[in-house]
Protein backbone atom coordinates (compact mmCIF):
# COMPACT_ATOMS: atom_id res chain seq x y z
CA UNK A 1 0.00 0.00 0.00
CA UNK A 2 1.36 3.41 -1.01
CA UNK A 3 0.44 6.65 0.74
CA UNK A 4 1.44 10.06 -0.62
CA UNK A 5 1.74 13.30 1.33
CA UNK A 6 3.55 16.61 1.24
CA UNK A 7 4.88 16.43 4.79
CA UNK A 8 5.51 13.24 6.78
CA UNK A 9 5.97 13.97 10.50
CA UNK A 10 7.20 11.06 12.62
CA UNK A 11 6.47 11.81 16.28
CA UNK A 12 3.73 13.65 18.15
CA UNK A 13 5.39 15.81 20.81
CA UNK A 14 5.75 19.59 20.83
CA UNK A 15 8.22 19.52 17.91
CA UNK A 16 6.20 17.32 15.59
CA UNK A 17 2.82 18.89 16.31
CA UNK A 18 4.12 22.47 16.10
CA UNK A 19 5.72 21.73 12.74
CA UNK A 20 2.55 20.02 11.51
CA UNK A 21 0.32 22.96 12.39
CA UNK A 22 2.53 25.39 10.49
CA UNK A 23 3.13 23.13 7.47
CA UNK A 24 -0.57 22.24 7.17
CA UNK A 25 -1.31 25.78 5.98
CA UNK A 26 0.67 24.97 2.81
CA UNK A 27 0.25 21.26 2.16
CA UNK A 28 -1.03 17.88 3.28
CA UNK A 29 0.51 16.58 6.53
CA UNK A 30 0.65 12.99 7.75
CA UNK A 31 1.55 12.46 11.43
CA UNK A 32 2.81 8.98 12.35
CA UNK A 33 3.09 7.96 16.00
CA UNK A 34 3.65 4.47 17.37
CA UNK A 35 1.29 4.92 20.30
CA UNK A 36 -1.55 7.29 21.08
CA UNK A 37 -1.08 10.90 19.96
CA UNK A 38 -0.29 12.09 23.49
CA UNK A 39 2.28 9.39 24.33
CA UNK A 40 5.50 11.38 24.16
CA UNK A 41 8.23 12.96 26.28
CA UNK A 42 6.53 16.34 26.00
CA UNK A 43 3.56 15.06 27.97
CA UNK A 44 5.88 14.06 30.82
CA UNK A 45 7.68 17.43 31.07
CA UNK A 46 6.92 18.96 34.45
CA UNK A 47 9.00 22.04 35.13
CA UNK A 48 8.27 24.38 32.26
CA UNK A 49 9.55 26.19 29.19
CA UNK A 50 12.32 28.79 29.38
CA UNK A 51 11.97 32.28 27.90
CA UNK A 52 13.09 35.78 28.79
CA UNK A 53 9.92 37.65 29.70
CA UNK A 54 10.54 40.53 32.11
CA UNK A 55 13.30 42.71 33.53
CA UNK A 56 15.84 42.22 35.01
CA UNK A 57 16.23 39.16 32.77
CA UNK A 58 17.85 39.64 29.36
CA UNK A 59 18.70 37.58 26.30
CA UNK A 60 22.37 37.96 27.21
CA UNK A 61 21.79 36.37 30.63
CA UNK A 62 19.88 33.42 29.17
CA UNK A 63 22.56 32.91 26.52
CA UNK A 64 25.30 33.04 29.17
CA UNK A 65 23.53 30.54 31.44
CA UNK A 66 23.05 28.13 28.52
CA UNK A 67 26.70 28.34 27.45
CA UNK A 68 27.98 27.83 30.99
CA UNK A 69 25.70 24.85 31.63
CA UNK A 70 26.69 23.33 28.27
CA UNK A 71 30.34 23.18 29.41
CA UNK A 72 31.39 25.76 26.85
CA UNK A 73 30.79 23.49 23.84
CA UNK A 74 27.42 24.79 22.69
CA UNK A 75 26.93 26.23 19.21
CA UNK A 76 26.53 29.91 20.03
CA UNK A 77 24.49 30.60 16.88
CA UNK A 78 21.99 27.92 17.92
CA UNK A 79 21.84 29.30 21.46
CA UNK A 80 21.18 32.82 20.20
CA UNK A 81 18.52 31.61 17.77
CA UNK A 82 16.58 29.74 20.45
CA UNK A 83 16.86 32.42 23.13
CA UNK A 84 15.91 35.35 20.90
CA UNK A 85 13.01 33.50 19.22
CA UNK A 86 11.61 32.22 22.51
CA UNK A 87 9.18 35.09 23.33
CA UNK A 88 7.62 34.86 19.85
CA UNK A 89 7.15 31.11 20.23
CA UNK A 90 5.54 31.59 23.65
CA UNK A 91 3.00 33.93 22.04
CA UNK A 92 2.29 31.27 19.40
CA UNK A 93 1.73 28.56 22.02
CA UNK A 94 -0.61 30.86 23.93
CA UNK A 95 -2.48 31.61 20.69
CA UNK A 96 -2.87 27.86 20.15
CA UNK A 97 -4.43 27.56 23.60
CA UNK A 98 -1.63 26.72 26.04
CA UNK A 99 -2.24 28.23 29.47
CA UNK A 100 0.64 29.29 31.73
CA UNK A 101 0.27 30.26 35.40
CA UNK A 102 -0.03 33.94 36.32
CA UNK A 103 0.40 35.80 39.58
CA UNK A 104 -2.15 38.08 41.23
CA UNK A 105 -1.16 41.04 39.04
CA UNK A 106 -1.74 39.15 35.81
CA UNK A 107 1.94 38.71 34.96
CA UNK A 108 3.24 35.27 34.14
CA UNK A 109 4.57 33.56 37.24
CA UNK A 110 8.14 32.62 36.38
CA UNK A 111 10.02 29.87 38.18
CA UNK A 112 13.76 29.40 38.50
CA UNK A 113 15.60 26.13 37.99
CA UNK A 114 19.14 24.81 38.26
CA UNK A 115 21.72 26.77 36.29
CA UNK A 116 19.43 29.75 35.66
CA UNK A 117 20.51 33.13 37.01
CA UNK A 118 16.98 34.57 36.78
CA UNK A 119 13.35 33.50 37.04
CA UNK A 120 12.39 32.68 33.44
CA UNK A 121 10.47 29.38 33.48
CA UNK A 122 6.85 29.62 32.34
CA UNK A 123 4.82 26.75 33.72
CA UNK A 124 1.38 25.27 34.25
CA UNK A 125 1.49 23.93 37.82
CA UNK A 126 3.85 20.93 37.62
CA UNK A 127 2.38 19.51 34.39
CA UNK A 128 3.58 22.07 31.84
CA UNK A 129 4.32 19.57 29.09
CA UNK A 130 0.92 17.97 29.47
CA UNK A 131 -0.75 21.37 29.11
CA UNK A 132 1.21 22.23 25.96
CA UNK A 133 0.52 18.81 24.47
CA UNK A 134 -3.19 19.19 25.25
CA UNK A 135 -3.40 22.49 23.41
CA UNK A 136 -1.45 21.24 20.39
CA UNK A 137 -3.43 18.00 20.08
CA UNK A 138 -6.68 19.94 20.16
CA UNK A 139 -5.56 22.12 17.24
CA UNK A 140 -4.06 19.26 15.25
CA UNK A 141 -7.16 17.07 15.51
CA UNK A 142 -9.30 19.90 14.14
CA UNK A 143 -7.09 20.78 11.18
CA UNK A 144 -8.54 19.63 7.85
CA UNK A 145 -5.11 19.23 6.25
CA UNK A 146 -3.63 16.91 8.89
CA UNK A 147 -4.09 13.12 8.99
CA UNK A 148 -3.11 11.31 12.19
CA UNK A 149 -1.90 7.70 12.11
CA UNK A 150 -1.76 6.37 15.67
CA UNK A 151 -0.23 2.95 16.38
CA UNK A 152 1.95 3.22 13.28
CA UNK A 153 5.70 2.61 13.55
CA UNK A 154 8.18 4.18 11.13
CA UNK A 155 10.59 1.34 10.34
CA UNK A 156 13.17 2.96 8.05
CA UNK A 157 13.78 6.08 5.98
CA UNK A 158 13.50 5.72 2.21
CA UNK A 159 16.61 6.82 0.29
CA UNK A 160 18.46 5.95 -2.94
CA UNK A 161 19.34 2.67 -1.20
CA UNK A 162 15.79 1.53 -1.88
CA UNK A 163 16.30 2.28 -5.58
CA UNK A 164 19.16 -0.22 -5.67
CA UNK A 165 21.98 2.30 -5.31
CA UNK A 166 24.92 1.98 -2.92
CA UNK A 167 24.64 4.64 -0.22
CA UNK A 168 27.54 5.44 2.09
CA UNK A 169 28.11 8.19 4.64
CA UNK A 170 30.36 9.83 2.06
CA UNK A 171 27.56 9.91 -0.54
CA UNK A 172 27.07 13.66 -1.10
CA UNK A 173 23.40 13.73 -2.07
CA UNK A 174 21.60 11.22 0.13
CA UNK A 175 17.94 12.12 -0.21
CA UNK A 176 14.92 11.12 1.85
CA UNK A 177 11.78 10.11 -0.05
CA UNK A 178 9.60 9.16 2.94
CA UNK A 179 9.53 6.02 5.10
CA UNK A 180 8.31 2.46 5.45
CA UNK A 181 5.60 2.51 8.13
CA UNK A 182 4.30 -0.51 10.03
CA UNK A 183 0.62 -0.56 10.95
CA UNK A 184 0.87 -2.16 14.40
CA UNK A 185 -2.74 -3.32 14.46
CA UNK A 186 -3.00 -4.79 10.95
CA UNK A 187 0.67 -5.86 10.76
CA UNK A 188 0.96 -4.30 7.32
CA UNK A 189 3.84 -2.17 6.06
CA UNK A 190 2.99 0.95 4.05
CA UNK A 191 5.29 2.80 1.69
CA UNK A 192 4.78 6.45 2.62
CA UNK A 193 6.08 8.85 -0.02
CA UNK A 194 6.68 12.42 1.11
CA UNK A 195 8.29 15.55 -0.25
CA UNK A 196 9.48 16.53 3.23
CA UNK A 197 10.08 14.15 6.14
CA UNK A 198 10.47 15.23 9.77
CA UNK A 199 11.98 13.07 12.51
CA UNK A 200 10.59 14.17 15.86
CA UNK A 201 10.52 10.84 17.70
CA UNK A 202 11.84 12.10 21.04
CA UNK A 203 14.54 10.67 23.27
CA UNK A 204 16.42 7.49 24.06
CA UNK A 205 15.81 6.99 27.79
CA UNK A 206 14.52 3.44 27.53
CA UNK A 207 17.88 2.06 26.51
CA UNK A 208 18.55 2.39 30.26
CA UNK A 209 17.01 0.28 32.98
CA UNK A 210 16.14 3.34 35.09
CA UNK A 211 14.68 6.31 33.24
CA UNK A 212 12.12 9.08 33.59
CA UNK A 213 11.13 8.68 29.92
CA UNK A 214 7.93 6.95 28.79
CA UNK A 215 8.21 3.51 27.19
CA UNK A 216 8.03 4.98 23.68
CA UNK A 217 11.43 6.72 24.05
CA UNK A 218 13.63 4.17 22.26
CA UNK A 219 15.68 6.43 19.99
CA UNK A 220 13.79 5.46 16.83
CA UNK A 221 14.47 8.58 14.76
CA UNK A 222 18.16 8.69 15.64
CA UNK A 223 18.59 5.03 14.75
CA UNK A 224 16.76 5.37 11.44
CA UNK A 225 18.93 8.31 10.38
CA UNK A 226 22.07 6.44 11.46
CA UNK A 227 21.11 3.42 9.35
CA UNK A 228 20.39 5.73 6.40
CA UNK A 229 23.98 7.04 6.74
CA UNK A 230 22.99 10.44 8.12
CA UNK A 231 25.18 12.37 10.56
CA UNK A 232 24.62 11.75 14.28
CA UNK A 233 26.68 13.55 16.92
CA UNK A 234 27.24 14.07 20.66
CA UNK A 235 25.46 10.90 21.73
CA UNK A 236 27.89 10.57 24.65
CA UNK A 237 26.17 13.50 26.34
CA UNK A 238 23.34 11.71 28.13
CA UNK A 239 21.79 13.76 30.88
CA UNK A 240 20.70 12.00 34.05
CA UNK A 241 18.05 13.85 36.01
CA UNK A 242 19.25 14.11 39.62
CA UNK A 243 15.89 13.65 41.30
CA UNK A 244 13.62 10.82 40.27
CA UNK A 245 11.43 9.29 42.96
CA UNK A 246 13.10 6.26 44.56
CA UNK A 247 10.34 3.67 44.24
CA UNK A 248 11.84 0.28 43.29
CA UNK A 249 9.86 -1.59 40.68
CA UNK A 250 8.21 1.46 39.12
CA UNK A 251 9.07 2.15 35.49
CA UNK A 252 9.42 4.76 34.21
CA UNK A 253 10.73 6.46 37.31
CA UNK A 254 8.53 9.33 38.45
CA UNK A 255 10.26 12.68 37.98
CA UNK A 256 10.55 15.12 40.87
CA UNK A 257 10.76 18.40 38.98
CA UNK A 258 13.84 20.58 39.22
CA UNK A 259 11.39 23.42 39.81
CA UNK A 260 11.03 22.06 43.34
CA UNK A 261 14.68 22.86 44.03
CA UNK A 262 14.08 26.21 42.39
CA UNK A 263 11.28 26.69 44.90
CA UNK A 264 13.71 26.06 47.77
CA UNK A 265 13.95 22.30 48.26
CA UNK A 266 17.33 21.04 49.52
CA UNK A 267 19.19 17.80 48.91
CA UNK A 268 20.19 15.93 52.05
CA UNK A 269 21.93 12.69 52.92
CA UNK A 270 19.99 10.06 54.83
CA UNK A 271 21.54 11.44 58.04
CA UNK A 272 19.91 14.78 57.28
CA UNK A 273 23.04 16.70 56.28
CA UNK A 274 23.15 18.94 53.23
CA UNK A 275 25.97 18.10 50.85
CA UNK A 276 25.69 20.01 47.57
CA UNK A 277 27.59 23.02 48.91
CA UNK A 278 30.70 20.80 48.81
CA UNK A 279 30.39 20.41 45.05
CA UNK A 280 29.10 23.71 43.64
CA UNK A 281 28.54 27.30 44.87
CA UNK A 282 24.90 27.12 43.66
CA UNK A 283 24.31 24.19 46.02
CA UNK A 284 21.14 22.25 45.25
CA UNK A 285 20.50 24.56 42.26
CA UNK A 286 23.72 23.57 40.49
CA UNK A 287 23.45 22.34 36.86
CA UNK A 288 22.00 18.86 36.49
CA UNK A 289 25.18 17.04 35.56
CA UNK A 290 26.92 18.35 38.67
CA UNK A 291 24.02 17.40 40.94
CA UNK A 292 23.63 13.92 39.41
CA UNK A 293 27.34 13.12 39.75
CA UNK A 294 27.39 14.49 43.29
CA UNK A 295 24.46 12.32 44.36
CA UNK A 296 26.04 9.29 42.68
CA UNK A 297 29.34 9.97 44.50
CA UNK A 298 27.66 10.37 47.89
CA UNK A 299 25.65 7.16 47.47
CA UNK A 300 28.82 5.24 46.64
CA UNK A 301 30.56 6.63 49.72
CA UNK A 302 27.68 5.83 52.06
CA UNK A 303 26.36 2.69 50.38
CA UNK A 304 22.86 4.18 50.49
CA UNK A 305 20.43 3.59 47.64
CA UNK A 306 19.02 7.12 47.65
CA UNK A 307 19.33 10.62 49.09
CA UNK A 308 16.55 12.93 50.24
CA UNK A 309 14.96 16.02 48.75
CA UNK A 310 13.60 18.18 51.54
CA UNK A 311 10.89 20.81 51.05
CA UNK A 312 9.30 20.46 54.49
CA UNK A 313 10.57 23.92 55.54
CA UNK A 314 8.40 25.68 52.94
CA UNK A 315 4.77 26.75 53.41
CA UNK A 316 2.63 23.60 52.90
CA UNK A 317 -0.18 25.38 51.05
CA UNK A 318 2.24 26.97 48.58
CA UNK A 319 4.01 23.67 48.02
CA UNK A 320 0.75 21.85 47.26
CA UNK A 321 -0.42 24.70 45.01
CA UNK A 322 2.80 24.70 42.98
CA UNK A 323 3.28 20.92 42.80
CA UNK A 324 -0.15 19.25 42.99
CA UNK A 325 0.75 16.35 40.72
CA UNK A 326 3.98 15.55 42.56
CA UNK A 327 2.18 15.93 45.90
CA UNK A 328 -0.50 13.41 44.93
CA UNK A 329 2.04 10.98 43.50
CA UNK A 330 4.11 11.05 46.69
CA UNK A 331 0.98 10.58 48.81
CA UNK A 332 0.16 7.49 46.77
CA UNK A 333 3.39 5.84 47.98
CA UNK A 334 3.04 7.02 51.57
CA UNK A 335 5.04 10.27 51.44
CA UNK A 336 3.54 13.60 52.53
CA UNK A 337 6.10 15.98 51.06
CA UNK A 338 4.93 18.81 53.33
CA UNK A 339 6.06 16.68 56.31
CA UNK A 340 8.36 13.98 54.89
CA UNK A 341 11.54 14.18 52.88
CA UNK A 342 11.37 12.59 49.42
CA UNK A 343 13.78 9.73 48.56
CA UNK A 344 15.38 10.44 45.17
CA UNK A 345 17.97 8.95 42.79
CA UNK A 346 19.36 10.01 39.40
CA UNK A 347 17.75 8.47 36.29
CA UNK A 348 18.42 8.64 32.54
CA UNK A 349 16.50 11.66 31.35
CA UNK A 350 17.63 13.51 28.23
CA UNK A 351 19.86 13.03 25.19
CA UNK A 352 21.80 16.21 24.40
CA UNK A 353 23.07 14.78 21.11
CA UNK A 354 21.23 13.26 18.19
CA UNK A 355 20.77 13.81 14.47
CA UNK A 356 23.06 16.66 13.48
CA UNK A 357 21.11 19.60 12.05
CA UNK A 358 21.82 23.14 10.88
CA UNK A 359 20.04 26.32 11.95
CA UNK A 360 17.07 25.39 9.75
CA UNK A 361 16.69 21.98 11.39
CA UNK A 362 17.97 20.21 8.24
CA UNK A 363 19.85 16.95 8.66
CA UNK A 364 22.73 15.84 6.43
CA UNK A 365 20.13 13.96 4.33
CA UNK A 366 18.27 16.13 1.84
CA UNK A 367 14.58 16.82 2.53
CA UNK A 368 14.91 15.30 6.01
CA UNK A 369 14.56 17.45 9.13
CA UNK A 370 15.12 16.44 12.74
CA UNK A 371 13.50 18.27 15.64
CA UNK A 372 13.33 18.17 19.42
CA UNK A 373 15.28 15.59 21.39
CA UNK A 374 15.89 13.58 18.21
CA UNK A 375 18.14 16.38 16.95
CA UNK A 376 21.50 17.81 17.90
CA UNK A 377 21.23 21.53 17.26
CA UNK A 378 24.24 22.51 19.35
CA UNK A 379 22.04 24.31 21.88
CA UNK A 380 22.78 22.03 24.81
CA UNK A 381 26.48 21.32 24.37
CA UNK A 382 27.57 18.81 26.99
CA UNK A 383 24.64 19.38 29.35
CA UNK A 384 21.13 20.77 28.89
CA UNK A 385 20.05 23.80 30.86
CA UNK A 386 16.74 23.03 32.57
CA UNK A 387 13.58 23.84 30.59
CA UNK A 388 15.49 24.74 27.43
CA UNK A 389 14.34 21.57 25.66
CA UNK A 390 10.67 22.42 25.09
CA UNK A 391 11.70 25.82 23.81
CA UNK A 392 14.33 24.34 21.49
CA UNK A 393 11.72 22.00 20.01
CA UNK A 394 9.23 24.80 19.43
CA UNK A 395 11.75 27.26 17.95
CA UNK A 396 13.27 24.73 15.56
CA UNK A 397 9.81 23.52 14.53
CA UNK A 398 9.10 27.10 13.52
CA UNK A 399 12.29 27.70 11.52
CA UNK A 400 12.17 24.21 9.97
CA UNK A 401 8.58 24.69 8.86
CA UNK A 402 9.41 28.02 7.23
CA UNK A 403 12.38 26.48 5.41
CA UNK A 404 10.52 23.32 4.34
CA UNK A 405 7.55 25.33 3.05
CA UNK A 406 9.92 27.38 0.87
CA UNK A 407 11.18 24.16 -0.77
CA UNK A 408 7.87 22.34 -1.12
CA UNK A 409 7.04 23.31 -4.71
CA UNK A 410 10.53 22.41 -5.92
CA UNK A 411 10.33 18.74 -4.83
CA UNK A 412 8.79 15.87 -6.76
CA UNK A 413 7.61 12.65 -5.11
CA UNK A 414 9.81 9.61 -5.82
CA UNK A 415 7.12 7.16 -6.94
CA UNK A 416 9.26 4.17 -7.99
CA UNK A 417 10.14 3.02 -4.47
CA UNK A 418 9.50 -0.75 -4.18
CA UNK A 419 7.10 -2.13 -1.60
CA UNK A 420 8.53 -3.75 1.51
CA UNK A 421 9.35 -7.37 0.80
CA UNK A 422 9.65 -10.02 3.51
CA UNK A 423 8.46 -13.52 4.21
CA UNK A 424 9.23 -13.80 7.90
CA UNK A 425 7.30 -15.77 10.46
CA UNK A 426 7.57 -15.19 14.18
CA UNK A 427 7.74 -18.16 16.52
CA UNK A 428 7.45 -18.11 20.35
CA UNK A 429 11.17 -18.74 20.88
CA UNK A 430 12.03 -15.74 18.71
CA UNK A 431 9.63 -13.45 20.56
CA UNK A 432 11.07 -14.59 23.91
CA UNK A 433 14.56 -13.78 22.66
CA UNK A 434 13.48 -10.30 21.60
CA UNK A 435 12.04 -9.61 25.04
CA UNK A 436 15.13 -10.98 26.80
CA UNK A 437 17.51 -8.96 24.62
CA UNK A 438 15.39 -5.86 25.24
CA UNK A 439 15.89 -6.19 29.01
CA UNK A 440 19.55 -7.16 28.71
CA UNK A 441 20.24 -4.10 26.57
CA UNK A 442 18.84 -1.83 29.28
CA UNK A 443 20.95 -3.45 32.01
CA UNK A 444 24.13 -3.25 29.93
CA UNK A 445 23.68 0.47 29.37
CA UNK A 446 22.80 1.14 33.02
CA UNK A 447 25.68 -0.92 34.42
CA UNK A 448 28.45 0.15 32.06
CA UNK A 449 27.44 3.38 30.29
CA UNK A 450 25.78 5.33 33.09
CA UNK A 451 26.62 8.50 35.01
CA UNK A 452 30.26 7.47 35.54
CA UNK A 453 32.08 5.75 32.67
CA UNK A 454 35.53 4.27 32.13
CA UNK A 455 37.39 2.66 29.25
CA UNK A 456 36.96 -0.76 30.85
CA UNK A 457 33.20 -0.30 31.26
CA UNK A 458 32.82 0.84 27.65
CA UNK A 459 34.80 -2.19 26.40
CA UNK A 460 32.59 -4.58 28.34
CA UNK A 461 29.44 -2.87 27.10
CA UNK A 462 30.62 -3.19 23.49
CA UNK A 463 31.35 -6.89 23.76
CA UNK A 464 27.95 -7.62 25.23
CA UNK A 465 26.19 -5.33 22.78
CA UNK A 466 27.81 -7.08 19.83
CA UNK A 467 26.23 -10.40 20.82
CA UNK A 468 22.77 -8.85 21.12
CA UNK A 469 23.26 -7.03 17.81
CA UNK A 470 24.07 -10.22 15.90
CA UNK A 471 21.13 -12.11 17.40
CA UNK A 472 18.73 -9.24 16.70
CA UNK A 473 19.83 -8.74 13.08
CA UNK A 474 19.31 -12.46 12.42
CA UNK A 475 15.76 -12.14 13.73
CA UNK A 476 15.18 -8.97 11.70
CA UNK A 477 16.18 -10.69 8.45
CA UNK A 478 13.91 -13.72 8.96
CA UNK A 479 11.08 -12.71 11.32
CA UNK A 480 7.81 -10.88 10.97
CA UNK A 481 8.32 -7.32 12.16
CA UNK A 482 6.96 -6.37 15.57
CA UNK A 483 7.17 -3.17 17.60
CA UNK A 484 9.56 -4.76 20.10
CA UNK A 485 11.88 -6.01 17.36
CA UNK A 486 11.97 -2.59 15.66
CA UNK A 487 12.57 -0.85 18.98
CA UNK A 488 15.30 -3.29 19.96
CA UNK A 489 17.19 -2.64 16.71
CA UNK A 490 16.90 1.09 17.33
CA UNK A 491 18.04 0.80 20.94
CA UNK A 492 21.11 -1.19 19.90
CA UNK A 493 21.99 1.45 17.30
CA UNK A 494 21.65 4.23 19.86
CA UNK A 495 23.64 2.30 22.48
CA UNK A 496 26.40 1.72 19.95
CA UNK A 497 26.49 5.43 19.06
CA UNK A 498 26.68 6.45 22.72
CA UNK A 499 29.57 4.05 23.36
CA UNK A 500 31.40 4.96 20.15
CA UNK A 501 31.16 8.69 20.74
CA UNK A 502 32.01 8.31 24.44
CA UNK A 503 35.14 6.44 23.42
CA UNK A 504 36.16 9.35 21.24
CA UNK A 505 36.35 11.44 24.42
CA UNK A 506 38.54 8.86 26.18
CA UNK A 507 42.22 8.44 25.38
CA UNK A 508 43.83 5.09 24.55
CA UNK A 509 40.73 2.92 24.39
CA UNK A 510 42.66 0.72 21.97
CA UNK A 511 39.66 -0.97 20.36
CA UNK A 512 38.13 -0.63 16.93
CA UNK A 513 34.51 -1.62 16.60
CA UNK A 514 31.68 -0.99 14.20
CA UNK A 515 28.19 -2.23 13.57
CA UNK A 516 27.18 -2.36 9.92
CA UNK A 517 23.54 -2.99 9.15
CA UNK A 518 22.78 -5.55 6.45
CA UNK A 519 20.36 -4.24 3.87
CA UNK A 520 16.84 -5.56 4.12
CA UNK A 521 16.10 -7.37 0.83
CA UNK A 522 13.74 -5.36 -1.37
CA UNK A 523 11.74 -6.45 -4.39
CA UNK A 524 13.28 -4.61 -7.34
CA UNK A 525 10.80 -5.99 -9.89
Amino acid sequence: MNIETDFLVVGSGIAGLSFALKAAEYGKVMIVTKGELGECNTDYAQGGIASVMYDPDTFEKHIHDTLVCGAGICDRAAVEQVVTHAPTVIKQLIHWGAKFDKDGSGRYELAREGGHSEHRILHHKDITGHEIERALMRRVKRHHNIEIYEHHFAVDILTQHHLGKLVKKSTPDITCFGAYVLNLKKHEIYTVLAKITVMATGGVGNIYHTTTNPAVATGDGIAMVHRAKGAVENMQFLQFHPTSLYNPGERPSFLISEAMRGFGALLRLQNGKEFMHKYHPMGSLAPRDVVARSIDHEMKISGDEFVYLDITHKDPKEVINHFPNIYQKCLSVGIDLTKDMIPVVPAAHYCCGGVKVNLNGESSIRHLYALGETSSTGLHGGNRLASNSLMEAAVYADVAAQHAISLLNTIELQRNIPAWDYEGTAIPEEMALITQNYKEMQLIMSNYVGIVRSNLRLERAKRRLEIIFKETEELYLKSTLSQHLCELRNMIAVGYLIIKQAEAMHESVGLHYSIDYPAKPVNME
